[in-house]
């Protein structure tokens, strides 16, 4: 079996080597065809090695959205499952933006398949969905820490439909809060190999004010929970938008960009000097 070091442990040195961005391989098909690529399975597997071309080696962390792979059938998930591997063969952090949420057995196949070692769809890590409670999701956090793999749980996103239920107050805080503090939990029962934990949420870059207003900075900080942060550019955060939104925590913070980089393909040099731009902006979020 692999022995791997704690996933908060390689986060942290792949972002101390390259900066904290994590960029996307979202193949939609507005893409492709601006790409000039068809939207089917050759398309697809162009479309993803130009990604991993331009992105591995360059970018702590690649995060292919499978929805965009699933959509082509087994064929797609193919594509798939050599796009993981070829990040892993060029030494190149993986989350795989699947977010998955169920119970019981089906909770741990979900698990086997995206964080055990005999998975040719296994990554460094996965996005999960915590709304069947955040226990429900017991089997992917021991096998990722079996695994030395790490999950990014759903706490604080842009979309509109979320508000309602995700910053909805209970009688001591609101859902968005338990959720962070249960990945804090989560952190502190690793221990503190890293200043991170290999347990993190997935707040949007682009959530405004909520996290002040809800008083959750703190809580963010005390978790040691890497914040998978999408918004970065397309959506309109800026790097100075996200210190404000962030505050204190903004040195955990992982900002998230796909289109905004995606849109300068099919070449590889004009995506490489996409994410260098990118990578500069994002910088000065470190200092």
């Amino acid at each position: 079996m692999t022995i791997r070091a704690p996933f908060g442990v390689r986060l942290r040195e792949a972002t101390d080597r390259h900066g904290p961005l994590c960029v996307g391989i979202d193949p939609h098909r507005e893409l492709l065809q601006a790409w000039g690529l068809d939207d089917d399975v050759r398309g697809l597997r162009r479309f993803a090695e130009a990604a991993v071309e331009a992105f591995a080696g360059t970018v702590a962390v690649v995060k292919p959205q499978s929805a965009f792979f699933e959509r082509f059938g087994s064929d797609g998930v193919e594509v798939l499952e050599d796009t993981l591997c070829a990040l892993k063969e060029e030494g190149t952090l993986s989350l795989l933006d699947v977010k998955r949420g169920d119970i019981g057995s089906t909770m741990q196949a979900y698990a086997a398949a995206y964080l055990g070692e005999c998975s040719a769809l296994a990554a460094d890590a996965v996005t999960l969905s915590p709304y069947l409670g955040l226990e429900s999701l017991r089997p992917a956090y021991d096998l990722a820490a079996k695994n030395g793999r790490g999950t990014f749980v759903l706490s604080l996103t842009s979309n509109p439909e979320a508000r309602s239920l995700q910053q909805a107050q209970g009688e001591r805080q609101s859902i968005a809060g338990a959720v962070i503090e249960g990945v804090g939990r989560l952190n502190a029962d690793e221990g503190e190999d890293s200043r991170w934990g290999s347990y993190g949420v997935v707040i949007g870059a682009t959530v405004g004010d909520a996290l002040h207003r809800l008083e959750l900075i703190e809580p963010l900080v005390v978790s040691r929970a890497p914040v998978l942060a999408p918004g970065l550019g397309a959506q309109g955060a800026t790097a100075e938008s996200i210190r404000r939104t962030f505050g204190e925590a903004v040195g955990q913070v992982l900002p998230t960009t796909s289109r905004a980089v995606l849109s300068a393909g099919p070449d590889v040099r004009r995506l490489r000097d996409a994410v260098l731009q990118a990578q500069e902006d994002v910088a000065k979020l470190r200092d």
